[in-house]
């Protein structure tokens, strides 16, 4: 297979650049690198099978270069936080809304056999039930959420109206290896970088809000569940673990495997936080697809590399 991937230099992106390139497909690999790091996939530069294209989604004209013999589309590519969505919500809707369209009308036009949408839970905003299925109401409180709603409505159009092969993922709270520990990032990465640093977890509110985490390799396993996947999906699916924990027994848990003795420390609540996300998977298992690691076993993993990478980083030559 030829697989584009957007936004492949990112936290999963890279990660699926990983996998395919191994399994001997072919990777076209476009980043803008507003999220992505190029250390995340310098060691697949020099295979045969991997082209990293320096772009941007918003670009029509290389698009249309890139996709003309493609066989699928894996769209990730997104500005992806909250909170800089309230700062900036014009950037954000041009890059996750009309930036989705330039992907999906040019695998329209080239007749790409399938692509498939990265989404979000934020969609939904705050459950109304738990737990939370494809059909929740979607009422995200922020223009990020707002954006991907626009975006998945775009996709589902693109789906009654062309016919085309798209599946909408919506992953519940991806946390692994490579995800940004500072800025826009994680709540997991920015808590194990401040604990390792023997800073206590800042905690936005009463710390209440849960959320359902899914380590990375499972929503690997995911993308790969649905790119071979024969049968029409027409309606979007959950990624999650059916589980959910709240953000202060996170970072106590956090605290615990790093063997601190820190107390989390609470500040003002931040605008327009949900304040709870919990999949329904149902729809997932009917595609083959369950989640392998629980929270308590994906942190034990995160941590593990978190700590090996810095240490490699830290001993690097300045």
């Amino acid at each position: 297979m030829k697989l584009l991937i957007t936004g492949g230099a990112g936290f999963v992106g890279s990660h699926l650049c990983e996998k395919y390139v191994e399994d001997g497909d072919t990777v076209l690999c476009l980043d803008n690198f507003m999220n992505g790091d190029l250390t995340n996939i310098r060691h697949l530069l020099t295979q045969h099978n991997f082209k990293l294209i320096n772009g941007d989604i918003c670009d029509y004209d290389l698009l249309e270069k890139i996709m003309r013999d493609v066989d699928a589309v894996i769209h990730l590519a997104a500005q992806i936080h909250v909170d800089r969505s309230i700062i900036e919500p014009r950037l954000t809707y041009d890059i996750n809304v009309l930036g989705t369209q330039n992907v999906l009308e040019i695998a329209r036009i080239f007749d790409v056999e399938k692509v498939i949408h990265a989404s979000t839970s934020e969609v939904y905003g705050s459950a109304q039930y738990a737990p939370m299925d494809e059909s929740h109401p979607l009422n995200a409180p922020h223009p990020y959420g707002a954006s991907k709603i626009a975006a998945d409505r775009m996709c589902y159009a693109y789906i009654e109206t062309y016919g085309m092969n798209i599946n909408i993922v919506r992953p519940f709270n991806l946390y692994g290896p490579r995800q940004r520990d500072s800025g826009y990032g994680g709540a997991i990465s920015i808590f194990t970088k401040r604990v390792l640093n023997n800073k206590p977890p800042v905690i936005y509110g009463d710390g209440q809000q849960t959320r359902d985490y899914t380590y990375v390799d499972d929503i690997v396993t995911a993308y790969d569940a649905l790119l071979n996947y024969d049968k029409p999906l027409r309606e979007p699916v959950n990624f999650g673990t059916g589980v959910d924990v709240s953000i202060l027994d996170l970072a106590k848990k956090i605290i615990d495997i790093c063997g601190k003795d820190l107390t989390p420390v609470h500040v003002e609540k931040r605008p327009g936080e949900v304040q709870r996300l919990i999949a329904d998977i149902s729809k997932a298992k009917q595609i083959g697809w369950e989640p392998k690691y629980s929270i308590g076993e994906g942190l034990e993993k995160f941590i593990d590399w978190y700590t090996n990478y810095k240490v490699e980083e830290w001993a690097k030559p300045r």
